[in-house]
């Protein structure tokens, strides 16, 4: 049973990551994003776009790095993804010692996997990773076009910040890099992110 209870105690500890807030605004909700809607939507992601995945990735494990990546963030929130070095320096170290409470949760040969999928998704040195990495990467932009630029707007990004961005998604599909290079030129043509 006490195997049973710390896997609840990290069910119950990875609830609260619905109370993190992300920049992205949700189209049609006049709200922002929390980062578990974020999680599973990227595990939806994965499915539907599987097709696009490099040889070698592994869905279900790419579906597995989308849902914990980010439980990180209950203890360190969440980092705008065009913040200055410092702060994702200081979000890194942050990161690394959530990391480290949050999975220690778990029974440790349990946290020892679940860790390992952290530290894999982080480290993007597998085509499964780097596919999960290029979901992430993605999806906020999704969302910034459907609702008219938005964090894109709001914090004045311009087009060559996006564009270095989308280095990481063709690192993970070469398909889905090229789809994000041109949602970029549309979004410059359609006067909702401003040019380089």
């Amino acid at each position: 049973m006490e195997r049973l209870e710390q896997q609840l105690r990290f069910i119950a500890e990875v609830g609260r990551l619905k109370g993190v807030l992300r920049q992205t605004m949700l189209a049609g909700l006049a709200r922002r994003e929390n980062s578990a809607e974020h999680s599973w939507h990227l595990a939806l992601m994965a499915t539907a776009l599987a097709e696009h995945a490099p040889p070698g990735a592994d869905l279900g494990r790419v579906t597995q790095m989308v849902l914990i990546h980010d439980l990180v963030e209950i203890d360190a929130g969440d980092l705008f993804l065009y913040a200055d070095a410092e702060q994702h320096e200081r979000q890194e170290a942050a990161e690394h010692a959530a990391a480290d409470r949050i999975f220690a949760l778990l029974p440790a040969d349990h946290a020892g996997q679940v860790r390992a999928l952290w530290d894999e998704f982080n480290e993007r040195q597998s085509p499964t990773a780097r596919f999960a990495r290029a979901l992430d990467r993605l999806q906020p932009m999704l969302e910034n076009l459907a609702v008219g630029g938005g964090s894109w707007r709001e914090h004045g990004v311009t087009a060559d910040q996006v564009l270095a961005k989308v280095e990481l998604i063709e690192d993970g599909s070469a398909a889905l890099g090229q789809l994000a290079r041109d949602l970029v030129h549309g979004a410059v043509a359609a006067g909702i992110l401003a040019p380089a």
